[in-house]
């Protein structure tokens, strides 16, 4: 299974921020719609990645001036991306090498899509469960 066939039917818009939000703005907007990640746009490409664990390290060296930094100053750059004829095992291979939660899908230098390892996580939990029940239905025919 490919990225592109589990992005694919996603009517969702992608939220994202660009590199001039105050970061204080990509909170806000990270608490309101209850995400983990932005992808961070520039000239329609993705420039990186602002994430709540990009909060807490700022939180941590700059107390709580950081709210008033810019996310292009304080963003996970440069994103990690897959293509979309990234195999799903591939990416949850990447994002656990690289310990990462969110991964921007790019086709042609523009972002299609963005995954999250729990969608990756219960892409392969329900194969695991669908090949165990194939697995009972044989046995039990046999």
């Amino acid at each position: 299974m490919t990225i592109a066939r589990l992005i694919e039917g996603r009517g969702a818009a992608i939220i994202t921020c660009v590199a001039d939000t105050s970061v204080r703005e990509a909170v806000t907007l990270l608490a309101e719609k209850r995400i983990g990640a932005l992808p961070v746009l520039a000239d329609g490409k993705v420039a990186g990645i602002f994430s709540e664990r990009d909060v807490i390290y700022q939180l941590q060296e700059h107390g709580p001036a950081m709210l008033d930094k810019r996310v292009g100053e304080v963003m996970t750059a440069p994103a990690v991306t897959v293509q979309p004829e990234t195999g799903v095992l591939t990416a949850l291979a990447l994002m656990t090498r690289r310990r990462i939660r969110h991964l921007p899908v790019v086709r042609d230098g523009a972002m299609i899509g963005f995954v999250s390892i729990g969608d990756l996580v219960k892409y392969r939990i329900d194969r695991i469960e669908a090949e165990a029940e194939a697995m009972r239905a044989y046995i039990q025919a046999a």
